[in-house]
């Protein structure tokens, strides 16, 4: 098990739902300033700024460089909180620390790559600076995990994940698909660890970070990683996923927090009424599932008698269209039943080709 500390207890004054706001790109000492104004009075509790920007083609804003670090003091100046940047190779942790910076980020491309993840490592060996690790591009929760195990071993106990949703080709909805389930299971891999959303990556679109946001609170992810500044619109990068310091004020003062029931053990007796209920349902799927995959491995006997394909498309797409319609007037959702019916399907498979492959004693002419 890994040996991590909470954010709580970073050292940093950092809260319960961690409140990080701050360019997308630090593009001047006068924007730094103008940013960190605008801020004053607002909950933020970590200022944030991109001093090297990876990007995915040369010839866009790739980040001022070293030389921005030294603006990074004029905020936290301003507004008497600590400072963060991301990081990617070694000289950037060098020139980070050297300048005071208080928290380093990885950022989703780097976490991609163990080597580059390791390289940081080294470079930070020795020294307790909080890290936050980006989840990788795509959804590879061994990657993130990967990266701080990485972090863990050379000494850093403080860090913490930012969900930053992942790369989907056909996703409409949102820049990044957030896959809300991945930081779930990120946080059940490793205990006592916080996770804090990044909703102006998962959007893209300013329009919809207060609902982005919003839903990370629902899932129980631990604060807020927003891109701010003052006038969005003449951003030097991801323009379009930026907000004002006005604005961010109004979506975090409209946001609801939402309870940790184990701080109100009152309600726990009540809970556990209905968590009874769902254990013996559970238990009823599962007998259910367990005798209709008896039937299959019948199924899977008469197709290896008759020399049969296991995958039958007219059965399959009758299956479908019937079982989501079914699903659909009892209240589920088409992706719901998509994602059910998919995963029956495919043990099904598995289990009538595993029978194929058996072979029968021969018998006596």
């Amino acid at each position: 098990m890994m040996n991590i500390i909470d954010i709580k207890d970073w050292g940093l004054g950092l809260s319960e739902h961690v409140l990080i706001a701050g360019p997308c790109s630090a593009e001047s000492p006068q924007q730094i300033e103008t940013i960190a104004k605008g801020l004053k009075g607002s909950p933020v509790e970590l200022f944030r700024a991109g001093v090297w920007k990876p990007r995915t083609r040369p010839g866009s804003f790739e980040g001022v460089g070293a030389e921005a670090l030294e603006w990074l003091q004029i905020a936290k100046d301003i507004l008497n909180v600590p400072v963060t940047v991301e990081v990617a190779k070694t000289e950037h942790v060098d020139a980070a620390l050297k300048a005071g910076v208080d928290v380093l980020w990885i950022g989703a491309r780097t976490t991609v790559n163990p080597f580059s993840v390791q390289e940081i490592c080294e470079a930070l060996k020795g020294t307790d600076i909080p890290v936050m690790v980006k989840n990788p591009i795509n959804p590879d929760l061994q990657l993130w995990l990967g990266a701080f195990e990485r972090l863990n071993k050379v000494g850093i106990k403080k860090v913490a994940g930012i969900h930053r949703g992942f790369s989907d080709p056909y996703e409409k909805r949102y820049r990044n698909k957030p896959e809300w389930s991945l930081p779930i299971h990120l946080k059940r891999m490793i205990p006592g660890i916080s996770v804090i959303c990044d909703p102006s990556h998962i959007a893209g679109a300013r329009e919809i970070i207060g609902a982005v946001s919003q839903r990370a609170i629902n899932f129980g992810l631990d604060g807020l990683m927003i891109e701010t500044h003052h006038d969005p619109d003449k951003a030097w990068s991801d323009a379009k996923q930026q907000i004002t310091p006005d604005t961010l004020k109004i979506i975090y003062e409209s946001l609801i927090f939402r309870k940790n029931v184990d701080e109100h053990p009152e309600m726990l007796n009540e809970l556990e009424q209905f968590r009874q209920k769902i254990d013996l349902l559970d238990a009823q799927l599962l007998e259910l599932f367990a005798e209709r995959f008896k039937v299959i491995e019948q199924v899977g006997d008469y197709k290896r008698e008759h020399n049969l394909a296991v995958y039958q498309p007219s059965r399959w797409e009758e299956v479908m269209e019937s079982r989501i319609q079914d699903g659909l007037r009892k209240n589920m959702t088409e992706k719901f039943m998509k994602s059910l019916l998919f995963a029956i399907h495919e043990e099904s498979v598995k289990k009538q080709e595993a029978q194929l492959k058996e072979t029968r004693p021969l018998t006596k002419a």
